[in-house]
């Protein structure tokens, strides 16, 4: 992989910043007798840099959070904020990745990868310097020019990171990125990532079913309860960095799967014997 290009000055990230904090949130969906809640009384208080991986059992409500810290679903009650400032809708200094690469199909890599800088600068020249210094960071400079249909799973999610780190967000919220990818491509992207997020200390809200996944990737691992969701536990991973695949196999990172499992099994079982019992009484 060529060294990524120069930074924009301009567009650098600032350090300390990209503290996130979720205060006695509720969620819910519906209106009157169907309203539902999803998430409730949620706290969660996300260091600036820190790499946080949030696991829950199905339908838990783990994506939900993230809408709402991305501004895309209003908070029932609660507080949401990033470095103090209130969440009150989308903005850029939230980048969002989601399971399927939302790459505009008629736009080339570099088009895709220098549309939010150009709209936030709206120079062409600096917006291109900014998307190809970050399409060398994810290793797809050779790719500028092709378009998402051309290009493998593994590879439109590595342009959806480059573009979403393009407008060097003070928070990336990833929505289980990685779950729609072959087990040897996933390995591959995680260990990019780690490489990514080593380079920028961009704050990091990662959202995953996979326990593995989520203790290799973050300094801490939040589990939610079955619906409605909350927070059960809140594990520090505290294995050293940089990370390789073999560290999956030390004691350390097998108690804390132990741990974790736990966790996971307990609330899965909830919510399975609470839908056994909603069918029976229906």
């Amino acid at each position: 992989m060529s060294p990524p290009l120069p930074v924009p000055t301009h567009l650098a990230p600032t350090p300390g910043r990209g503290r996130l904090q979720l205060k006695d949130v509720s969620i819910a969906y519906g209106e009157g007798a169907a309203r539902r809640t999803v998430v409730e009384r949620f706290d969660l208080d996300v260091e600036p840099g820190e790499f946080v991986c949030v696991l829950g059992p199905s339908g838990c409500g783990k994506s939900t959070v993230l809408n709402a810290v991305a501004g895309f679903v209003p908070a029932a009650r609660g507080l949401l904020e990033v470095d103090g400032e209130t969440i009150q809708g989308p903005g850029a200094d939230r980048g969002m990745v989601f399971q399927q690469a939302t790459l505009f199909p008629w736009k080339s890599v570099l088009e895709n990868v220098a549309f939010g800088p150009l709209m936030s600068t709206g120079s062409t020249s600096t917006a291109e310097q900014t998307a190809r210094t970050f399409l060398s960071l994810v290793g797809l400079a050779a790719f500028e020019k092709h378009y998402p249909s051309e290009l493998s799973g593994g590879m439109q999610q590595r342009v959806g990171i480059a573009r979403a780190l393009a407008n060097y967000p003070r928070v990336l919220l990833m929505d289980e990125p990685f779950g729609a990818l072959d087990a040897q491509t996933r390995a591959m992207m995680q260990e990019a990532l780690l490489n990514i997020w080593a380079e920028f200390r961009t704050t990091v809200l990662f959202i995953t079913h996979d326990i593995e996944e989520a203790i290799f990737l973050g300094d801490r691992v939040v589990v939610m309860s079955a619906n409605p969701g909350r927070i059960v536990a809140d594990i520090r991973v505290d294995i050293p960095r940089p990370r390789t695949p073999e560290v999956q196999f030390s004691e350390t990172f097998l108690a804390i799967k132990r741990e974790c499992f736990a966790h996971i099994r307990s609330e899965t079982l909830k919510a399975f014997a609470h839908q056994q019992n909603a069918t029976a009484l229906s």
